[in-house]
């Protein structure tokens, strides 16, 4: 598309600052990274070594649904979570405990996102991830996911990368 119909299109759906609006974020979406403060809970079989397969939006109702799946004791399964927005902007959801997420960073083909766990033992987990709509990450959006990994106290070394490790079923 032209300049003037790139921005004719962006102004039909973005806000006024230049963010995608929730709902245009909605459907699929593959992991391709994510960092923990707590390695425990993105290794195999880890509660949040989740291999997401749809995100859906509705700011009518200021709900975030995470379709996603997650192995435990060696078995896939197929999870369904619901968010509530919160005034702050943050989603709370109840998966493995309390969680405050957001999403802190967002364009057509990557979402970078920000949680912090605490888990049925008050232990908090921070956790930064980076989710996809196809296979191309560009270097740019790489070093954005690190930088806000680094920027929330996780070491780079804790970034588990989900692309080559994916075995995951498709649905």
């Amino acid at each position: 598309p032209s300049f003037v119909q790139s921005v004719l299109i962006m102004s039909l759906i973005c806000t006024p600052d230049g963010k995608l609006m929730p709902e245009e974020l909605s459907g699929q979406w593959r992991t391709a990274y994510i960092a923990s403060s707590n390695l425990g809970k993105i290794k195999p079989n880890g509660p949040f070594r989740v291999y997401l397969h749809k995100l859906l939006f509705d700011d009518e109702q200021g709900t975030i649904d995470f379709y996603f799946y997650v192995k435990h004791k060696g078995k896939w399964e197929y999870k369904h979570v619901t968010g509530i927005k919160q005034e702050d902007g943050t989603f709370a959801v109840d998966y493995e405990g309390e969680n405050v997420f957001e999403v802190t960073h967002a364009s057509r083909n990557i979402l970078v996102v920000h949680n912090i766990n605490v888990d049925e033992h008050g232990k908090k987990t921070v956790l930064t991830g980076l989710f996809r709509t196809d296979d191309e990450i560009s270097d740019s959006d790489f070093e954005r996911f690190k930088e806000e990994t680094r920027d929330k106290g996780i070491p780079e070394e804790n970034i588990i990368n989900f692309i080559d490790n994916d075995d995951c079923p498709e649905e």
